[in-house]
């Protein structure tokens, strides 16, 4: 790490005295301080030892043999004592003097003391850094509840996937991002920037894991000293050289034929992120006909290697390979290498992929589709079904496809198009709610009182007016004194219409909302008062030599502050702000004062101050969107009376004043004068702090406090809805969105028709998709809604519209064999299976590689997200001894034997 100085100044003196020191190896007494200011400027003060850490800066290690006697020299009081401590020498910290690695187990206090970066400096300065020591630096990291001195960086080791051998150790703080290690590998291994690269690392168990995040800490990816990380190269024709990293995987699971366990009990390995794909394999190779299929070798027969659709029967043998090792009894688990995949449309995929390897249509054939015509439906749907058969026959088709009948209206003619049209599984949507909870600040006019959080139920279609009206519910302000603004690194990042959409704004988003008392643009002759957005900045030195320069930098939260139309001038502005900040802002005492004309001040003062605002209400503001979404084009209310003729305010100094005001930017970045071509721009005021009069008279902990309205301890109930409810859904009327409009052959134009989708024949196995991820313009989420689904006797007799065959029962009941259980978010997640053995009839729970009975009543969770029904005449079938090579039986017709069960909920 680079050591780094608080003070550059500083830091360039301690370099040149070091070096001095280095020199003469004995640094001249003279050049010393005296022993009290050295103790005090070490020990005591900002620079001191017994200062806070702060996260993010640098401390430094010294040995504890030579701190205490230089301790005990500058507290004897003679620099001219034997006990001068010489030479900073840190060596018993090091393991060796080749990499300078510390010792393990080093302890704070006992081997070792801590320093700031500007105490070290002033050591270094005064007694030199032994000749070829590096100082031990180390920065301060914020873990959860407390922040500490990272005395321990992490070390991994950095390699290419093409050279394994041949390792980089570098070090990394736990607070280091992933991105940091990726841009590091690549300068270590000299990638050109125009290179794609991504890392990989190596586990305990010796299987690689992405590390997909970069914006990660090494502490949240859970990296370990001594971890190897793999940067792998894209190459040249697009794609990864993934698949030879497999080479190192030690866990790699090998046919024991001592191994005897239950067929089908089989984990599978996951490839890094391939957990969505083991969980539809393990769905897949627990559907009994499929399975019995493969393990028959049926499909030998039925391989259509020259389907321009197909995979030339890969897919299909490599998944035969994958069905038969799983079903022999054989392995506890395998690595399905041929089936990596990262796409979440993988069963999809896989489906399509096995029918068309497996399509017994060596030629198809051009079928047009036809529309109903008025012809009766069951005439129209075998045609349909004759005709998909035609050019789509496979086991695929015989056991998951089944038929809608589709119905089209046209809102103009009134025409009406059905048409049938095959499935292979079904997706339903999940009621959704319409309301929804954000939480909000909410800042009062008043300045004693603090700002309040605040939580509110929103219609999720509402506009921000609706936000305004439940809030005004919970503090009694008027909506029309609100103002609501999305604030984003201490500045107005937008300022909302009344009539925007809800939706705009998202989850993550800090959004604020003000008491005001006026309009934010300025209207002549309008007695109302005007609204004024303000920034807070500190003075900062700038990072080079030369103190005469200071930069700005924003802080605090910004505000939207009432100002009275009669007291709009520089002095009145300052006055009204002092009124608002003087909760967390002290007003200077008399001690503090400049020298002027105290009475004439007083009775300025006396004018000047303003109290709470009552007048003026907020008729429609319209406020512009301010920082990258600006495009304000009001007038500045400034120019109005002209008594601004200055950017920056006190022209003059009588009185102490805390701050000065300056007009700039709507990002607060850059200064304003009030120039012409300026005019038609909405002001934006900021308060700009002196460090010392911040630190004097600024209260930063009070300026950052709120109080929590009882409303935030609540949480909207989400209700469990059943699955019918979800079926209903499906087969609801529903008209088209715009951006898919239907073609009517009567109108001969696009027409949002409407459209209802109703089930004519269902399949053997019915796949079930839970549509858990809702995608709209302004957000993305996951329902977390608790679905309740049957495990036995699910009844679509009264879904199927096909007219009904009342002597079999069994054609419209199904019973549970398997479910894709997702765990997480949007952008992260991971998935698992439940599945019932076809021989057995016992329930597993399958996490990658791990496999472990369960109890029925596991099953139903809030992570089911596919569904998989086997029909009750199928299950009857297989159960005949006819139907199957063993007996295998049916989920409905046996209980789990008890055992060893495991709580996944």
């Amino acid at each position: 790490m680079a050591t780094v100085a608080a003070n550059p100044a500083a830091a360039a003196a301690a370099v040149a005295a070091a070096a001095a020191v280095t020199e003469d190896r004995e640094p001249q007494h003279e050049e010393l301080p005296g022993l009290d200011s050295q103790w005090r400027q070490i020990e005591n003060g900002e620079s001191g030892r017994e200062r806070p850490l702060r996260a993010g800066e640098s401390w430094f290690l010294v040995e504890k043999h030579w701190y205490k006697q230089w301790e005990a020299y500058v507290q004897g009081g003679d620099q001219d004592s034997s006990t001068f401590p010489g030479c900073i020498n840190n060596a018993t910290l090091f393991q060796d003097e080749i990499n300078w690695r510390l010792k393990e187990g080093l302890v704070e206090g006992e081997d070792y003391v801590l320093l700031p970066a500007a105490a070290w400096h002033y050591l270094v300065s005064w007694y030199g850094l032994e000749h070829g020591q590096p100082p031990i630096e180390r920065k301060v990291i914020e873990l959860p509840n407390i922040q500490k001195v990272e005395v321990y960086p992490v070390e991994l080791l950095l390699v290419r996937h093409n050279d394994l051998g041949k390792s980089h150790t570098v070090q990394f703080s736990h607070t280091d991002s992933i991105g940091l290690v990726l841009r590091t590998a690549r300068e270590r291994f000299l990638v050109e920037p125009q290179e794609d690269t991504r890392l990989w690392a190596k586990n305990s168990e010796g299987s690689l894991d992405r590390l997909y995040d970069t914006h990660i800490t090494v502490l949240d990816a859970a990296l370990e000293t001594g971890q190897l990380i793999i940067m792998e190269t894209r190459k040249k024709d697009g794609t990864w050289p993934s698949a030879q990293l497999h080479v190192m995987n030690n866990n790699m699971s090998e046919e024991d034929e001592d191994f005897k366990g239950q067929p089908g009990i089989c984990g599978l390995t996951n490839l890094g992120n391939t957990c969505f794909m083991n969980s539809a394999l393990q769905c897949l190779s627990n559907v009994p006909q499929l399975t019995e299929y493969f393990l028959n070798n049926c499909y030998l027969e039925e391989l259509n290697f020259r389907n321009p659709l197909g995979m030339k029967g890969e897919i299909a043998e490599a998944y035969a390979d994958l069905v038969k090792q799983a079903w022999s009894g054989h392995h506890r688990s395998i690595v399905p290498h041929v089936f990596k995949h990262d796409s979440q449309e993988l069963l999809s995929f896989l489906l399509d992929g096995l029918h068309e390897d497996l399509n017994r249509v060596k030629k198809k054939e051009y079928v047009e589709l036809c529309d109903a015509a008025g012809r009766p439906d069951q005439e129209v749907a075998q045609e349909a079904w004759q005709n998909h058969k035609r050019r789509n026959d496979s086991v695929i088709v015989d056991t998951f496809h089944g038929l809608f009948k589709s119905t089209l209206v046209c809102p103009d003619c009134g025409n009406v198009s059905v048409t049938f049209d095959p499935f292979c599984y079904l997706s339903v949507p999940l009621p959704i709610s319409h309301k929804r909870v954000l939480e909000v600040f909410f800042i009062p006019m008043d300045p004693r009182r603090k700002p309040e959080q605040h939580r509110l139920v929103v219609p999720k279609k509402g506009k921000i007016s609706d936000l305004c009206v439940a809030l005004s519910k919970h503090t009694g302000i008027s909506p029309e004194r609100m103002m609501v603004a999305d604030v984003f690194s201490h500045r107005f990042y937008k300022l909302y219409q009344l009539e925007e959409p809800l939706s705009s704004i998202l989850d993550r988003d800090d959004i604020f909302v003000y008491e005001v008392s006026g309009r934010i643009e300025a209207i002549e002759g309008s007695r109302e008062d005007i609204v004024v957005p303000v920034y807070l900045r500190e003075r900062t030195p700038a990072r080079d030599y030369n103190n005469s320069y200071y930069g700005l930098m924003l802080f605090g939260h910004p505000l939207l502050v009432s100002v009275p139309r009669d007291r709009f001038t520089w002095e009145g502005l300052y006055n009204v702000l002092m009124y608002r900040l003087s909760r967390y802002v002290t007003k200077p005492n008399s001690d503090d004062e400049d020298d002027g004309d105290e009475k004439e001040d007083d009775e300025e003062d006396k004018d000047d101050v303003p109290g709470p605002s009552t007048g003026g209400s907020l008729r429609d503001p319209e406020p512009e969107q301010a920082g990258p979404s600006s495009g304000v084009t009001n007038r500045c209310p400034f120019l109005l009376d002209n008594c601004l003729g200055t950017s920056q305010w006190p022209p003059r100094r009588r009185r102490k004043q805390l701050f000065t005001l300056q007009t700039v930017n709507s990002n607060g970045t850059s200064d304003r004068t009030t120039s012409p071509e300026e005019v038609h721009a909405q002001p934006y005021i900021a308060i700009d702090w002196e460090p010392e009069m911040k630190k004097r008279y600024y209260d930063e902990v009070e300026a950052e406090g709120y109080v929590k309205h009882d409303c935030v301890g609540y949480v909207m109930k989400k209700a469990p809805v059943r699955l019918q409810e979800c079926i209903e859904l499906f087969t609801t009327v529903e008209t088209l969105e715009k951006e898919n409009p239907w073609y009517c052959p009567s109108c001969k134009q696009h027409q949002l028709a409407t459209k209802k989708l109703d089930l004519w024949m269902l399949p053997e196995i019915l796949i079930i998709h839970l549509k858990r991820f809702s995608y709209t313009k302004f957000s993305r989420e996951k329902l977390d809604t608790l679905v309740e689904f049957p495990i036995r006797d699910l009844d679509f007799s009264e879904f199927v519209i096909q007219p009904q065959n009342e002597s079999n029962p069994e054609l419209y009941k199904y019973d549970l064999i398997a479910v894709s259980n997702h765990y997480g978010g949007m952008r992260d997640g991971h998935y698992t299976t439940f599945a019932c053995n076809k021989d057995s009839g016992q329930w597993h729970y399958f996490d990658d590689n791990s496999v472990s009975p369960v109890n029925e009543n596991q099953i139903e969770s809030k992570a089911a997200y596919v569904l998989f029904y086997q029909r009750q005449d199928v299950a009857r079938r297989l159960l005949s001894p006819a139907g199957s090579s063993g007996a295998p039986a049916s989920p409905a017709c046996s209980s789990p034997p008890s055992s060893e069960f495991m709580d996944v909920n």
